[in-house]
């Protein structure tokens, strides 16, 4: 009796460890399970939100197209607040609950970093559509991006300013979280060499909503520099321009990737005039961009999703497809697969991941005129100057 005991605990202790290990789909069950970690509340959650809605369009178009080896595909998004606790917490509960066989996000940097650790040490893959630091795809090889990185960010924005832009000095004003912090130190690495100097940096903390300290003090600066940098996220890129334009500071002001939010320009539409940044380079026209813009008004009464949305939907259907290959839901085996994805047609355009999981890439520049953001072109740095390559 106690052998049979015994036994029956080893059995049921087998199969547990075979979901683990295997994902959310086996001979026994009719779905994919695949995680979203990102804000869906709080003051950004308009950057999760989008990506999770963008995501969960492709998932509802493959599965009225007949799922995916017979199997239909089901989406578990959990809300991150955009911090690094809540972040892991979602992880947890869908890598060993829900037992996800793939993961897209997490949206910001942070809890990128912090979940793509996670991920490599229990083989899961991770494709963020947002997450740009230069360190969230070192953690491992399973983690990979549907956005350009830091590194390509920093270098493309350095020389357009100072090639195209022609400025010498630039004052920076970030926060303190990894995102800005690393986007302010690329600027720093690629725009002194050049000749540049970044002649004063002011930093606030996340959260923050005055910064009068920050922005006199640059305005003070004597001489004063040719324009001020600031990677931030949205609602304190709003609140930095409103209040730029209360202390009457004329100086021209560049931002990141960040800017291409439209949610920019219903917090601070008044103050967005003239603003240049650089961001994903925009979507070549084609069928299927002209589709998920349509489809995605349809499905959520918006017409303008971001470039992010756009890069999680296409993260979805390259998981999707690395499932269709991998014939099951062993994350081993979706991970090879996701690694071996060449010339994916996506809606941001053909899609390739560089060795180390990286997006192979150019970079946008956009001009803001009063709340549109007018297309510069496409660039990237080649022999150490910048090119416009489309």
């Amino acid at each position: 009796m106690r052998g049979k005991k015994i036994f029956m605990v080893l059995a049921v202790l087998a199969v547990c460890f075979a979901a683990f290990a295997g994902g959310s789909a086996d001979s026994g069950s009719d779905t994919y399970k695949i995680g979203f970690i990102g804000p869906l509340t709080g003051d950004n959650a308009n950057y999760g939100i989008r990506c999770s809605n963008a995501a969960r369009l492709a998932i509802d178009e493959i599965n009225a197209n007949g799922g995916v080896n017979g199997h239909q595909l089901v989406l578990i998004a959990e809300d991150s607040q955009g911090t690094v606790e809540r972040a892991i917490a979602a992880y947890e509960k869908l890598a060993y609950s829900d037992n996800v066989c793939a993961i897209i996000g997490p949206v910001f940097t942070s809890p990128a970093l912090a979940v793509g650790q996670r991920c490599c040490e229990d083989g899961i893959v991770m494709i963020t559509p947002s997450a740009t630091h230069k360190d969230v795809t070192a953690a491992g090889e399973y983690i990979f991006r549907t956005v350009p990185s830091d590194a390509l960010q920093s270098e493309v924005a350095a020389h357009y300013f100072y090639e195209v832009l022609g400025y010498r000095n630039i004052a920076t004003i970030y926060a303190m979280n990894d995102y800005s912090q690393g986007l302010a130190q690329g600027l720093v690495d690629y725009f002194t060499p050049l000749g540049g100097n970044v002649v004063d940096e002011q930093t606030f903390m996340v959260g923050d909503r005055d910064f009068r300290t920050q922005l006199t003090a640059i305005r003070s600066l004597d001489p004063q520099p040719d324009a001020v940098y600031m990677p931030d996220y949205t609602v304190e890129m709003a609140q930095i321009l409103e209040q730029r334009a209360q202390l009457g500071i004329d100086l021209p002001f560049l931002s990141s990737d960040g800017f291409s939010d439209p949610e920019i320009y219903n917090l601070a539409g008044d103050y967005t005039n003239g603003v240049i940044y650089v961001g994903p380079a925009q979507a070549q026209t084609s069928e299927k961009y002209s589709n998920f813009l349509a489809n995605y008004a349809a499905a959520y009464n918006e017409d303008t999703p971001d470039s992010f949305s756009t890069n999680s939907y296409d993260a979805t259907y390259i998981i999707a497809e690395a499932i269709e290959r991998a014939g099951s839901a062993d994350r081993a085996a979706i991970r090879d697969e996701v690694a071996a994805t060449k010339d994916f047609e996506g809606a941001n355009g053909t899609i390739n991941f560089a060795p180390n999981g990286d997006l192979v890439a150019s970079q946008g520049v956009y001009e803001v005129v009063d709340q549109t953001p007018v297309y510069l072109g496409a660039f990237q740095v080649q022999d150490g100057h910048i090119v416009k390559v489309d």
